[in-house]
C-alpha cells in the first residue's frame, strides 16, 4: 500500500501531479491511500509511491475532466481523491467514460460537483461582511481571542484576532475602480470588514477571487471553521480557521439594511416555496434581515387585505395586453392572492410537491408580470408546458406558433404534428414526454391577415429563462431534449451551434443532462425532398437515441 499526502484538503495541483505519476507508474487505485496534511495518519502506515518510468507516456483525459476534478476536489467527502484517481485510471482505456452518466463513479462525481457549485452559489449570496473599526493599526473593539482550529501542522499557531490586527489599517488608495464594479462610496480608511461563514465544502480558496473582484476597494477577512482569507488590497492570504465569536456580531449598517429590506418587502408577491428553495433556514443566522422574515410573513395577509381594499394602482405605460389579466384580477379582488393567507404555515420547510399547483403557479406568476417584452401585447395568451411529472424526456422548443398561440397548447401546429409523428416512429410513448417552449409567448409581426413568425432574440430568452428553469425543476425529467438553437441557448445559458453539439450528451450549469437536436420546423423549411427525408430519418434517430440514453439515467 502506498500513501500520498496533499498539502491542503483542496490541493488540486498536488493531486493532479501525484495522480499523473501513479497512472504513469501503473499503480492501480486500490493500492493507494490518500490524505490531506492534518488528516489522521493511516493505521498501518505505507510507503510513498515510486517514481514513474522516464519513458512512460503521460495520461490523457477528455477536455471536461480537469474542470470536473477541480470541483470534486473541493468536496468534503474523504474518498474524493481515490474516486478521481479511479476515474483517471479508467479514462486511459474508456475514452467515452465521462459521457456515461449512468456509470456509478461518474454519477457520484457529478453529484459531488453539483454540491460544490451550489455551496459556492450560496456563499456568494449569503455571506455578509460587518464593519470593524481599526485605530492605529489595532482593532478598536478587539475580537475575542481564539485558538487555532483546523490548522495544518506547518501553519503557525496563533489566533485570528492578532492576525486581523497584523493586517493594519486601510491606506488611502488611488487605484482605479474596475468598470464592472458598481460605484460605491469608499469606506473610511480606518475600517475593515469581517465575515463569518460556514461552508459545507472546501471552497474558500477557490471562491476568494469572486470577493476580490466584487469588493476590490475594501480590506476584508472571511472566517470559516477550517480556514480564513484576508484581502489587503493587493493579495489574498490564508490563515487558520476561527470560531464564530471571532467575527463581529453586528454593525451600525444592519439596522438601516433591515429597515430597507422591510420597506421593499411585498406581501402580495410572497412565495414561501421559492424562498425556502433559494434560502434554506440554516443560512438565516448569518443574515441580518432574516430575523424579520417570520414577522413579515405573519403580517402579510393583513397587509394584502389592506392593499386590496385600497384598489389597484393605474397600469404602467406599455403594460401587457389586458387579455392576460382578467382572471387574475377577478380572483384577487375578493380575497388575498393564493399562497398568502391566514392558514399559511410560518415554517418555510414545509414542502409543496403538488405538480398541478406548481404548473398553475408558474402561469399565474407569468401573467402577473408587468415588465413583459413589448411585443407580448400582440400575443393571445401564454402557452405553458404539458405532460407528466418526472417524465422520461422533457422536450423544449423555441416558442409557440400561430396555432399554439390561439389554442393555448404547445406543439399543436405543423412542426408539432411532425414532432408527434417522429416521436411515434422513434418508439417513445407520448405519455413519457413533457413538452414546453423556452419562450412562452408567440412573437410575430402582423401582416394583414397573416402573423409572420419572428425568432426570439437574446433578451427574450434571458427574460423567460427563470420561468423555464423553474419549470424544469418541478417537472423533474430524466433527460432534457433541446429542439433548436433558442432552446439550446436557454438551457445551456450561452450561444452554441446546434450542428456541432447535436446528438451529444451535455450538462447545463446546474449539472442536469440534456441532449441537443434540431427543431422540427427546420425539417419543414428544407426545399429538397431528398434532404428533407434524410434529415427526418436522422431526427427520428436522435429521438430514439435520447430515449435510450434517458432510460440508462437514474430517475429523479
Amino acid at each position: 500500500m502506498h500513501n500520498v499526502t496533499l498539502a491542503t484538503p483542496d490541493d488540486f495541483e498536488g493531486w493532479r501531479a501525484a495522480a499523473r505519476a501513479l497512472v504513469m507508474a501503473g499503480i492501480p487505485p486500490e493500492e493507494v491511500e490518500w490524505r490531506a496534511e492534518g488528516d489522521p495518519v493511516p493505521l498501518f502506515g505505507g510507503s510513498p509511491p515510486p517514481a514513474p518510468p522516464a519513458e512512460a507516456p503521460p495520461p490523457r483525459v477528455p477536455r471536461g475532466f480537469p474542470d470536473l476534478a477541480g470541483l470534486v476536489i473541493r468536496h468534503r467527502d474523504p474518498a474524493r481523491f481515490a474516486l478521481l484517481h479511479g476515474l483517471l485510471h479508467r479514462l486511459q482505456q474508456e475514452r467515452g467514460l465521462l459521457d456515461d452518466a449512468a456509470d456509478p463513479a461518474i454519477s457520484r462525481a457529478n453529484t459531488m460537483a453539483r454540491a460544490v457549485r451550489r455551496d459556492a452559489h450560496k456563499m456568494h449570496a449569503f455571506l455578509r461582511f460587518r464593519e470593524v473599526r481599526v485605530e492605529d493599526g489595532a482593532l478598536a473593539a478587539p475580537l475575542a481571542e481564539a485558538g487555532p482550529m483546523g490548522v495544518p501542522d506547518t501553519a503557525p499557531t496563533r489566533s485570528i484576532a492578532p492576525a486581523l490586527r497584523d493586517l493594519g489599517p486601510l491606506e488611502a488608495s488611488n487605484e482605479m475602480v474596475p468598470e464592472r464594479l458598481a460605484p460605491v462610496a469608499a469606506p473610511a480608511p480606518e475600517n475593515r470588514f469581517v465575515a463569518w461563514y460556514e461552508p459545507e465544502h472546501h471552497i474558500l480558496r477557490a471562491e476568494s477571487g469572486f470577493f476580490v473582484r466584487r469588493f476590490a476597494m475594501l480590506r476584508w477577512s472571511i472566517l470559516t471553521p477550517a480556514l480564513s482569507a484576508h484581502w489587503d488590497g493587493e493579495a489574498v492570504t490564508f490563515g487558520p480557521g476561527a470560531r464564530r465569536a471571532d467575527a463581529p456580531a453586528e454593525d451600525a449598517a444592519e439596522t438601516l439594511w433591515r429597515a430597507y429590506f422591510a420597506s421593499i418587502f411585498n406581501p402580495a408577491r410572497l412565495k414561501p416555496d421559492a424562498m425556502r428553495a433559494e434560502m434554506p433556514r440554516k443560512y438565516w443566522r448569518n443574515l441580518p434581515e432574516a430575523q424579520d422574515i417570520p414577522r413579515l410573513m405573519q403580517e402579510a395577509p393583513k397587509r394584502v387585505a389592506e392593499m386590496v381594499a385600497r384598489g389597484a394602482t393605474p397600469p404602467v405605460e406599455r403594460r401587457q395586453r389586458a387579455v392576460h389579466l382578467p382572471a387574475i384580477i377577478r380572483a384577487a379582488q375578493p380575497e388575498a392572492p393564493g399562497g398568502v393567507d391566514s392558514s399559511m404555515p410560518a415554517d418555510l420547510l414545509t414542502p409543496n410537491e403538488d405538480f398541478a399547483e406548481a404548473q398553475a403557479a408558474l402561469r399565474r406568476d407569468l401573467l402577473a408580470r408587468n415588465d413583459l417584452p413589448p411585443w407580448v401585447a400582440n400575443a393571445t395568451q401564454p402557452v405553458m408546458g404539458e405532460g407528466p411529472q418526472n417524465p422520461l424526456l422533457m422536450f423544449i422548443g423555441e416558442q409557440p406558433g400561430d396555432e399554439e398561440d390561439l389554442k393555448g397548447q404547445p406543439f399543436v401546429g405543423p412542426a408539432g404534428r411532425l414532432w408527434n409523428k417522429a416521436l411515434e416512429e422513434a418508439g417513445v410513448p407520448r405519455d413519457e414526454a413533457y413538452v414546453t417552449n423556452a419562450v412562452k409567448h408567440f412573437k410575430f409581426t402582423p401582416t394583414g391577415k397573416r402573423r409572420l413568425h419572428q425568432s426570439p432574440d437574446a433578451g427574450d430568452i434571458t427574460f423567460y429563462r427563470p420561468f423555464l428553469m423553474r419549470e424544469i425543476g418541478f417537472v423533474g425529467p430524466r433527460l432534457i431534449v433541446t429542439l433548436g438553437a433558442t432552446a439550446l441557448r436557454a438551457v445551456s445559458g450561452r450561444a452554441m451551434p446546434v450542428t456541432k453539439v447535436r446528438s451529444s450528451l451535455l450538462r447545463d450549469p446546474e449539472g442536469r443532462p440534456f441532449y441537443p437536436t434540431v427543431h422540427p420546423s427546420y425539417l419543414l423549411r428544407l426545399p429538397d425532398p431528398a434532404a428533407k427525408a434524410r434529415e427526418y430519418d436522422r431526427f427520428v434517430e436522435d429521438l430514439g437515441q435520447a430515449a435510450a440514453t434517458a432510460r440508462n439515467l437514474p430517475a429523479r
